[in-house]
């Protein structure tokens, strides 16, 4: 059995009231609103069975609509189409359990659009493929299957979008399906406070903190309440106001650590140990589990996993051809006005670091007097930066001085997206970039590209300081571990912009 828990309300204000008092630090009353009256374990149950019957509603009622409306013909009897909407709305339901629809991201603050397309699209295959053993499947017409397909698509995008702004508009009144609470008052703590704050959404709510020792006053746990030391915890949990305890306390002390688990263990609360800091901000999301069953976290890992190198390669060169056939008249009168304009050679080819810490030679439109060329890049080109010829200073501004890079692309040193190759000197701050950024050497784990995720969001051009470069690297970074097709598509989408608006390189 699962029971809605409601403790005892004041008529004063209508607010629960827990009154906490530990070692000379006052604990703040913890205040829960009507409104979250559903806190329990069972309510993310319930939650996630309504969306069940709601998609399952959905797929076998647009099925059946499309199987007996006017607009389509139909050759099977009403009662044969109602059992194939029936089955094929399980199947749906089944399949979108298999793909995660209904895991711990459910509710999560992310809109999830494409997962539910990748789940609807995979259970209609399977539908089709179910064709010959359900007579009124295979009575349905090309158009029909095309409605159903798209109309139900359509409603579950609408329903998820809904949700996703009825969870947001909820979390905006400090709502949420279960109240969290962190245990230890500590640096991890804090940020994971703070992490939870920025991040919420309609399953955590966050209402304050406990500790049994007395701490000075360091660490601010982002603005949360104190709710008393332990047996607070434990009449808190008893009394049905909190149902998640996130440990916050230093792996260090596992003494400790075990000690507060035993006990806790106890209670019927979600117990959640979480990380310390460092590892909170290396940790992917994900898990692996070796052998029988042991939890490992996901440190790092190949950035382009199963055909994704594959479907990257084809992009680059579908792309890159595409690009030259367009750009080549272009490209034409850029190298006959570099000729006109100073001695030497049109292209200019530099050593940069490519994929996995290789060495690849990069070309560009020459853009300095032949004289004054640096090709190891130990001073950065500045503003009327005398070495820059007439033609570099607008080829440069509007980066045609890149477009060569596309021949890099089709060679396959390069991709038309990823993180931007640097020269083996260049310094930012009087710093090489690998000494000023320690992960720098990360950003090699995937192909450098002509543009990328930190340059349409405005770090191109002169690098002059530390910070700079650090932004340019978390940028990378972050392009590597979220790399998708559709992201790489976005990212040239934003290219264009990123130049005409954006600082501009010297």
């Amino acid at each position: 059995m699962c029971d809605i828990v409601k403790s005892p309300v004041d008529p004063a204000d209508g607010f629960f009231y827990t009154k906490l008092f530990a070692l000379g630090e006052p604990a703040v009353p913890l205040r829960i609103q009507k409104k979250t009256l559903l806190t329990s374990p069972c309510i993310l149950a319930v939650v996630r069975l309504l969306a069940r019957l709601t998609h399952f509603t959905w797929v076998a009622g647009v099925g059946y609509w499309a199987a007996r409306s006017q607009f389509f013909s139909h050759g099977s009897e009403p009662r044969e189409q109602l059992y194939a909407a029936i089955f094929s709305g399980t199947l749906a339901v089944i399949i979108f359990q298999a793909a995660g629809i209904y895991g711990e991201r459910f509710l999560s603050h992310q809109l999830r659009v494409r997962a539910i397309l990748q789940a609807w699209t995979g259970a209609f295959l399977v539908l089709v493929l179910f064709r010959p053993l359900l007579p009124a499947l295979g009575t349905l017409t090309s158009h029909q299957w095309m409605a159903w397909y798209l109309l139900t698509l359509l409603g579950l995008g609408a329903q998820r979008l809904l949700v996703h702004l009825f969870q947001g508009h909820l979390v905006s009144q400090k709502l949420g399906l279960q109240n969290v609470v962190i245990l230890g008052r500590t640096k991890n703590g804090s940020y994971l406070a703070e992490y939870l704050q920025n991040h919420p959404d309609i399953r955590n709510r966050l209402v304050g903190y406990v500790d049994d020792r007395k701490r000075p006053s360091e660490f601010t746990m982002a603005d949360l309440p104190y709710l008393g030391t332990m047996e607070d915890l434990k009449q808190l949990v008893q009394d049905g106001k909190v149902q998640r305890i996130l440990i916050a306390i230093p792996w260090s002390g596992e003494k400790r650590v075990a000690e507060l688990i035993k006990i806790l263990r106890q209670l019927p609360v979600h117990l959640l140990l979480v990380p310390e800091t460092a590892m909170l901000q290396e940790v992917r999301t994900r898990v692996t589990f070796l052998g029988s069953g042991l939890p490992t976290f996901d440190i790092s890992d190949f950035p382009l996993r199963g055909w994704a190198p594959l479907v990257k390669r084809i992009e680059d060169i579908v792309l890159a051809s595409i690009a030259l056939l367009l750009c080549w008249p272009v490209m034409l009168l850029i190298a006959i006005w570099i000729k006109l304009d100073s001695r030497g050679p049109v292209l200019f080819r530099q050593k940069r670091l490519g994929y996995n810490n290789r060495l690849i030679e990069v070309y560009k439109f020459r853009s300095m007097y032949t004289e004054m060329t640096d090709h190891h890049a130990s001073a950065q080109t500045t503003k009327d930066d005398p070495r820059v010829t007439r033609v570099g200073r607008f080829i440069r501004k509007t980066s045609l001085d890149e477009l060569p890079q596309f021949l890099n692309v089709l060679a396959g040193s390069m991709s038309m997206v990823g993180p931007r190759p640097h020269a083996l000197e260049t310094k930012a701050a009087g710093v090489r970039f690998e000494d000023a950024v320690d992960e720098y050497a990360a950003r090699h784990r995937v192909k450098p590209g002509i543009t990328g995720w930190a340059q349409v969001n405005g770090y191109r051009g002169e690098t002059d300081t530390v910070e700079k470069i650090e932004k340019r690297v978390a940028y990378d970074l972050e392009y590597i571990e979220n790399w998708s097709l559709w992201f790489d598509l976005y990212i040239l989408l934003r290219t264009p912009i990123a130049v005409i608006s954006g600082e501009a390189a010297y």
